[in-house]
């Protein structure tokens, strides 16, 4: 299906390319590391709500970001890496990082420039096919969006759900509602293709922030058309993980690279699926 001959020995290729991608994001990230309350460098990035410059399509895979107005219970506040919107957690590094590595191991052709950042209100997001949504127990959509973001996923657009755990699902589902009242979430595991679109991912069960917080074992549910397992998957959520936040920080002391190069295959298969599928 990609053309490397066969799976075992692309695999074999694409882990040596992992490998050699994430020892030039380590050598990219050293002037920088940091961690909560020590603060980043200004390689860390604007602060998305007051500065940043999407970039137009031009054909290539654009990691594109969803962002949306917090719940009045868990709004804005300010940390020491900056201000903290929610939907705006590991922007931009995780952002930059994934198409970096999608474009070393696939040889897709990817913008590493730079990422996007939509509302769901905003047309422009129907370019990009592929998008990302993380802390969901904040989020609050308006009619509109939800309206909008109905039509972006039956249209085919794939959405990465991410960073969220615990009680924040209820939040979650409840706003998802105003989406797709007539679906319901179906929990997959790693015989779905989405798990197998170019790596082979046999175990999700790869550490996640989370746990070392008290969450439970990363879980995967998926919205499909006609609530049909068997047909497309539009969203997927990875509930009791956060991805991201392995892609942020990949290459520092503070991850393992085992870890790092799981979510980094993990979203690679993402992008992969949502193109050809």
């Amino acid at each position: 299906m990609i053309g490397l001959g066969s799976r075992r020995t692309a695999r074999r290729l694409v882990l040596v390319g992992i490998t050699l991608a994430l020892i030039s994001a380590a050598a990219w990230a050293a002037p920088q590391r940091g961690w909560r309350g020590r603060g980043f460098s200004s390689n860390s990035g604007p602060t998305p709500d007051v500065d940043y410059e999407n970039i137009g399509y031009d054909g290539r895979f654009t990691f594109a970001r969803v962002k949306f107005s917090p719940t009045s219970w868990g709004g804005s506040r300010q940390h020491a890496w900056g201000l903290d919107l929610k939907w705006n957690h590991d922007y931009p590094r995780a952002d930059r990082r994934l198409p970096e590595i999608l474009g070393a191991v696939t040889g897709a052709e990817v913008q590493v420039a730079g990422s996007n950042i939509y509302g769901l209100d905003d047309p422009e997001l129907f370019r990009f096919p592929w998008t990302y949504l993380c802390e969901v127990g904040f989020m609050q959509l308006s009619d509109s969006e939800a309206g909008n973001l109905r039509d972006y996923m039956l249209k085919g657009g794939f959405v990465v759900v991410d960073d969220f755990t615990g009680w924040h699902w209820f939040n979650f589902e409840t706003e998802m509602a105003k989406v797709f009242p007539e679906l319901r979430f179906i929990e997959i595991n790693s015989t779905h293709p989405v798990f197998n679109a170019f790596f082979e991912l046999d175990d999700l069960s790869f550490g996640s922030p989370y746990r070392a917080q008290g969450g439970g074992m990363p879980r995967y549910f998926g919205l499909f058309e006609d609530n049909d397992p068997t047909k497309r998957l539009m969203m997927i959520a990875n509930y009791d993980n956060d991805i991201g936040e392995f892609w942020e920080f990949a290459g520092s002391q503070y991850i393992l690279i085992d870890l790092e190069n799981d979510a980094f295959k993990l979203g690679v298969n993402y992008v992969m699926y949502s193109m050809l599928r």
